[in-house]
């Protein structure tokens, strides 16, 4: 009986996947044998290409991209690339975010387009030039946020960004269906990695306190959630929003 959680001969692309919860993913497809694609953005102090080259590291003959999803150039060039190493792709999780928090008094019109052209316009620049070589029963998992479900105070452009990928993510469903892929998002709660643990303690403790299952996620039960997604399992499932968040919100 084959594992449904066996990833071999499937090339798999994480954008943002050189930290937290992208690098996480991509190890975790990596140990499924899939055929790995590490995306980072470069940043003045090269951080961002040091930790891609870490994560890089942990894989088998992975393809280590460096693109910005706010430039359609070179998101077409990723493509190509990834055309020219596998033939094509079968899994795409648009992971890429930033976030920049102000109320909307003080919030400027730049830190509100930012966050929107990383979070959102990123995410469509990347499945829109994805679709020329997603093959046929692929999968597109989006990230999304409780924030964008909720509206988190101090979070106008990031809660705007999510809540779009949300709808973005239904579009998409419907349009790449008729290829037999399928198009989810995860909305992920306060989780252990990346953005939520840069919130000062005593903000945490309070959305803690909020949550029914008492804790923050681990890192791990977005991966997994994700995997799912991307796997034979769940075939049957599109334009659907999975929610990851102990209960902090139920929709």
């Amino acid at each position: 009986m084959t594992d449904p959680l066996d990833f071999t001969d499937k090339t798999v692309l994480i954008t943002g996947s050189s930290r937290g919860i992208g690098a996480e993913l991509i190890k975790a497809f990596g140990k499924r044998r899939a055929q790995c694609v590490v995306n980072y953005v470069t940043d003045p102090e090269g951080q961002n290409k040091s930790d891609a080259e870490s994560v890089a590291r942990e894989l088998k003959d992975p393809l280590v991209i460096e693109c910005d999803v706010t430039k359609p150039e070179q998101v077409e060039s990723m493509m190509k690339q990834i055309q020219d190493r596998h033939g094509g792709l079968d899994v795409l999780v648009n992971n890429s975010g930033i976030i920049s928090d102000r109320t909307i008094k003080k919030m400027s019109m730049e830190e509100f387009e930012s966050v929107l052209r990383v979070n959102l316009t990123g995410t469509f620049t990347v499945t829109q030039k994805a679709a020329a070589i997603l093959r046929n029963g692929g999968r597109i998992v989006n990230l999304s946020s409780v924030s964008g479900q909720m509206g988190l105070f101090g979070q106008a452009n990031y809660s705007s960004s999510k809540a779009a990928i949300i709808a973005l993510t239904k579009v998409s469903a419907r349009e790449f269906a008729r290829q037999n892929i399928t198009v989810n998002a995860i909305a992920p709660g306060f989780i252990d990695v990346g953005m939520s643990k840069a919130l000062p303690e005593e903000v945490t403790e309070n959305f803690i306190k909020q949550i029914p299952l008492g804790r923050l996620g681990d890192v791990n039960e977005i991966v997994d959630a994700v995997i799912f997604l991307a796997s034979s399992m769940a075939s049957y499932i599109t334009g659907h929003v999975l929610n990851v968040n102990g209960g902090f919100y139920m929709g």
